[in-house]
């Protein structure tokens, strides 16, 4: 089975990727090279940038911000900023102590427990998980891929669901403490609205379903896979493994490994020949390792890969099987 076989699409639902590994293998351009070919053979696609420390706008050469925007046919792209996902509820919190000031003295630890949110270590995860849940309900797009942070950031954010189940229940404890002053928190806390509502238990219920929902999709191996990078190298390669078994914990398909930045044997060069020698070593460890996911290698470039013509060759090697002689000829030149 080719590699681009692996894509999955379902009518009128969206496909999502996770593109992730350890940190410095590669990730943001093997999913946007991703992105771009799935946008190029007609599939509506949102490009998302889940690491802070965001490169996905260097990579494509083009700005993005904290809202989807169009940057070439079909191909949309965000890069998640949740200081000002964070911004804008305090912004909202802060109309509301002004419109209803009577009611809402007090509270000024709302803002202080927003502030210290907003710099605590999950927020980028809580950030992330609020914009798959509105693309997975949404169904806008054809396929959503992910540029997700580290690993360790990534598998944080997998377990969301779970966290903001857990959350559910503290904010109908919340509603029992605040009373009617739920009025006018609801769009600003998550979940406040139907907290409020007459029928508690039945929008409590539904919002259950919502997460169970989230559960169910990322556990799709039809809808939901993960795509991991390495490189040939030990420390790569093992935290591909713990983080390949983590995920399978969390009910998530890893179908393929992205091996990038192979070198070729180069004969007349003692120092290639060497790093040649000791990345089939690793490349034999890598096959033994994921034998049960789709293995595609991507060589070593003579330069970096950004830009969208150089990330479409990429692309290409690694959906259209472009022939690898010709790829390490354009490829590497030393």
């Amino acid at each position: 089975m080719a590699f681009r076989d692996y894509f999955k699409f379902n009518k009128d639902e969206t496909t999502f990727i996770f593109v992730g590994g350890k940190g410095g293998v590669g990730k943001t351009s093997v999913s946007s090279a991703t992105a771009l070919w799935l946008a190029n053979q007609g599939k509506k696609t949102l490009i998302v940038s889940t690491d802070p420390a965001h490169s996905l706008s260097d990579s494509l050469e083009v700005p993005i911000g904290h809202y989807p925007r169009e940057i070439k046919t079909n191909l949309f792209a965000v890069e998640i900023d949740p200081d000002e996902a964070m911004a804008q509820k305090q912004s909202a919190l802060e109309a509301q102590k002004s419109t209803n000031s009577d009611q809402m003295a007090g509270l000024d630890f709302l803002t202080d427990q927003m502030d210290l949110a907003s710099a605590s270590p999950g927020a980028d995860e809580a950030a992330a998980f609020e914009v798959f849940l509105s693309v997975m309900t949404s169904n806008e797009y054809d396929v959503v891929v992910f540029d997700t942070a580290p690993t360790g950031h990534t598998l944080r954010l997998l377990s969301f669901p779970d966290v903001m189940d857990s959350w559910v229940g503290k904010v109908m404890m919340a509603k029992t403490r605040l009373g009617s002053l739920t009025n006018s928190l609801k769009g600003i806390i998550p979940f406040m609205d139907a907290v409020d509502n007459p029928q508690t238990t039945e929008d409590l219920k539904r919002t259950k379903e919502q997460i169970n929902q989230a559960k169910e999709v990322l556990s799709n191996p039809d809808r939901t896979t993960f795509k991991m990078v390495v490189i040939p190298e030990e420390m790569s390669i093992y935290e591909s493994e713990r983080a390949l078994e983590a995920l399978e914990k969390n009910d998530m398909t890893v179908d393929s490994i992205i091996v990038n930045q192979v070198m070729p044997d180069i004969c007349d060069c003692d120092f290639c020949h060497s790093r040649h020698k000791l990345q089939q070593k690793r490349l034999a460890l890598i096959a033994q390792k994921f034998q049960n996911q789709e293995i595609a290698q991507v060589p070593l470039f003579k330069d970096e890969v950004k830009g969208q013509d150089k990330l479409f060759n990429l692309a290409e090697i690694l959906y259209d099987d472009k022939d690898n002689d010709e790829v390490t000829q354009e490829a590497i030149q030393l």
